[in-house]
């Protein structure tokens, strides 16, 4: 057993996951390191953070998806450094972790574009937390809309800033637009939540663009029936617990609201930015470490990096896009290519990605979908996109879970996981001023 071929990924994402799916049956001693103990099916987040689904639902312990692999053990922490001479990963708890064969899945980070602070008042949809205190936000805001008297306060509690108009920012304006025209048409008596104010903002000319342009503006139909308002060509300056500034040519804009929303763009994880540097790697925008046609990182054919992280093309020269299919090619050509390697073969063919196509749903029962050179809209594209979600799900429990859901959300309009969660809810309905009550009411 000791002089078997140690494989190390880091990180229990879409490609750590099926890499090391894909060296079950190896004759390798496969250790699995991540920060958490879960595999989180992140194209689904966005329905954690809008109440459709719970937590448990879109993810699953990294333990009990490997637990029949015989050769594979699973480690709890984080990875903060590498010495790539001495072939060894070290721990934040001091703890190292030797390699032959190492596959960094770390993915991404979220990118505030140097203005880190405004995290505070615009989270995030990267982990389960900042998902559920999104969803506190969103729920919080009703709420206090509903016991204010101020109308400037109201309005101000129920607009809704979502900052970027790629696939996540389109499907969470989509769903707060479904929560606020039909989950909570009847659940208020001082507001009307179909008044809320939902703004897609971009500094983009247009949003989803890396669809085709005909999609892109379906998508705009679709978001416009749910009460949306699609804001391109700007850009967002200053972002505070007020609201937002944003920026176009006709000069600034003050938006007042109290929930704000960031899908905007990603960065190099810190665990990235210290492997480049001890691998003396060429980092490439929008953070990504460059890597041979194999996945390799020069001079170190040793170290493998996949998926966010890697900075990888198509044959024409563009960069390959940060989604949960990249990852999964990536991680299974790289187990692949170890293997080959173990049997003195040499490497397989420079690393294809077969690009499968693009889905993005608006609403209940509409989505937008580019398959296989394919476009669909519509009910047809919503059923494409549920069908492939559903497949992609590691365990059946939550597969079966998440169809029942769905159904339920379809049937009725109503989201099983509508709950405000953590202490914070009462400061901020404290914020707002009481409503003034009545004999009528």
């Amino acid at each position: 057993m000791a002089d078997r071929h140690r494989v190390v990924i880091l990180g229990g994402g879409f490609g750590g996951l099926y890499a090391a799916k894909a060296l079950k049956r190896a004759p390798v001693d496969l250790t699995v390191i991540d920060r958490r103990n879960y595999h989180l099916f992140q194209p689904l987040m966005y329905q954690v953070a809008t109440g459709s689904l719970s937590p448990g639902e879109i993810a699953a312990p990294i333990r009990g998806v490997l637990n029949r692999q015989k050769n594979t053990r699973v480690l709890l922490g984080e990875v903060v450094d590498i010495d790539p001479v001495a072939k060894e990963v070290s721990l934040k708890d001091g703890a190292t972790c030797p390699y032959d064969s190492l596959i960094v899945a770390t993915g991404s980070k979220t990118a505030y574009f140097g203005h880190d602070d405004w995290s505070k008042w615009a989270p995030s949809l990267k982990s389960v937390e900042e998902a559920t205190m999104i969803r506190h936000k969103i729920l919080v805001a009703f709420e206090a809309a509903e016991r204010s008297a101020d109308p400037a306060e109201r309005k101000a509690w129920m607009t809704f800033v979502i900052v970027g108009a790629g696939a996540t920012g389109v499907e969470l304006a989509g769903a707060l637009g479904e929560i606020a025209h039909r989950t909570l048409k009847h659940d208020f008596r001082s507001i009307n939540p179909a008044d809320a104010r939902i703004l897609l903002v971009d500094a983009g000319s247009r949003i989803l663009p890396t669809y085709p342009e005909t999609l892109s503006r379906k998508a705009v139909k679709s978001l416009e029936r749910l009460g949306a308002t699609i804001r391109t060509g700007m850009m967002v300056t200053e972002i505070d617990a007020e609201g937002v500034t944003v920026k176009d040519d006709a000069g600034h804009e003050r938006i007042a609201a109290r929930t704000v929303i960031w899908a905007a763009g990603v960065a190099m994880s810190d665990f990235g930015r210290q492997l480049a540097q001890r691998t003396n790697a060429e980092v490439l925008k929008p953070g990504r470490i460059r890597v041979n046609p194999n996945l390799t990182i020069p001079n170190f054919p040793d170290i493998f990096v996949i998926g966010d992280l890697a900075y990888a093309t198509k044959p024409d020269g563009t960069l390959l896009p940060g989604v949960a299919q990249v990852a999964i090619q990536g991680g299974a050509y790289a187990a692949k290519t170890i293997l080959k390697r173990m049997k003195g073969q040499r490497d397989s063919k420079p690393f294809h990605y077969f690009d499968k196509g693009d889905l993005a749903v608006i609403g209940r029962g509409a989505a937008v979908a580019n398959i296989f050179g394919f476009q669909l809209s519509g009910f047809p594209a919503w059923l494409v996109w549920l069908f492939i979600h559903l497949m992609y799900i590691v365990e059946f429990q939550s597969r079966l879970l998440v169809f029942i859901e769905w159904g339920f959300l379809y049937l009725t309009s109503n989201r099983g996981a509508m709950l405000i969660t953590g202490s914070a809810g009462s400061k901020s309905l404290n914020e707002s001023k009481p409503l003034q009550m009545t004999a009528h009411d």
